[in-house]
């Protein structure tokens, strides 16, 4: 059976751009108020982080997933001083929100620090949220995906928690790709793989939250960037949405704050596990304004499978 790699990816960029409209909107009666329920890709109100943005489009975490897309479809590689290079050129350029870690990053970048050195230490999940791309060219050489899943993360956030976060979701994703449910391959993973133990508490914290009510589990994690709020978050929408994908990203998007990163992360993991069964709208993926560009990288990227 040909595992989900191409919904994987789209289905990741789906729940960015269906996050833009409300993304970083911390108070939910707010997006009750302003949108009602999130069922559809919408444009950013003008006085939000992106005024720039149409529906459709992404945020930052999902023009640089594309970036790293794009580097693929171009080289078939993961090369990191390429990636930099080939980041710093755009995010210089980039009229989208720049978060801190963007803007320390560059700095970094400028001053002369080299790839492998000049990552913020941003503790937020969303430089782990990008990886799907190297997920889909590598899902066959898992070595050689830990080592750039971890390289691409630090490029930009160079924390542990964030760095073994990118590596633990990427271990789960493969496994999803093997039709090994999500619940099921964090187990796996976790039994396994090396001890995690700067993650226990925050996979602990998100495995007794299945089930709970979303909105008020993501408020009591903490709706913030961090990855001590959203990891936890993130493992609660795999495991009680683990066959309901659509109410899954909807109601990320309803708990507000950060949803674009969680988003992403659950897309990709669900995704990989249901592909084209994922029971969300077609919509979300044919509406989304770069899906020809997307599914062309794929098709180029994927035609050698083959990172160095």
């Amino acid at each position: 059976m040909k595992p989900n790699t191409k919904e994987m990816v789209l289905i990741s960029l789906a729940a960015d751009s269906l996050a833009l409209g409300a993304h970083w909107i911390y108070d939910t009666s707010a997006i009750d108020r302003k949108f009602g329920r999130v069922e559809d890709l919408l444009k950013p109100l003008e006085n939000s982080f992106h005024p720039t943005k149409d529906a459709g489009e992404f945020t930052h975490y999902g023009d640089q997933t594309m970036l790293l897309l794009e580097l693929l479809r171009d080289n078939r590689v993961f090369e990191l001083r390429e990636f930099a290079e080939k980041w710093l050129h755009c995010m210089t350029k980039y009229d989208g929100y720049m978060d801190n870690a963007t803007k320390q990053t560059i700095s970094n970048m400028e001053k002369g620090k080299s790839p492998d050195s000049c990552g913020s230490p941003s503790s937020d999940l969303g430089g782990a949220s990008r990886i799907s791309p190297l997920i889909f060219t590598l899902h066959n050489e898992p070595d050689r995906l830990d080592k750039n899943v971890r390289e691409q993360t630090a490029m930009t956030h160079n924390n542990s928690v964030v760095i073994e976060s990118a590596a633990l979701l990427a271990r789960i994703t493969l496994e999803a790709l093997k039709g090994t449910p999500p619940l099921d391959a964090l187990q796996k993973v976790l039994s396994d793989g090396p001890d995690n133990y700067m993650l226990s508490p925050l996979i602990e914290a998100g495995l007794k939250s299945k089930g709970q009510e979303t909105r008020q589990t993501i408020l009591g994690f903490g709706q913030m960037c961090e990855a001590g709020s959203a990891l936890p978050s993130v493992i609660h929408l795999l495991t009680t949405y683990e066959n309901d994908l659509k109410n899954g990203l909807i109601e990320n998007v309803m708990a507000g704050g950060d949803s674009a990163a969680r988003g992403m992360i659950v897309g990709m993991v669900l995704g990989a596990y249901h592909g084209e069964n994922s029971g969300i709208p077609d919509k979300w993926i044919n509406d989304l304004k770069g899906y020809d560009r997307i599914v062309e990288y794929l098709e180029r990227s994927g035609q050698k499978n083959t990172i160095a």
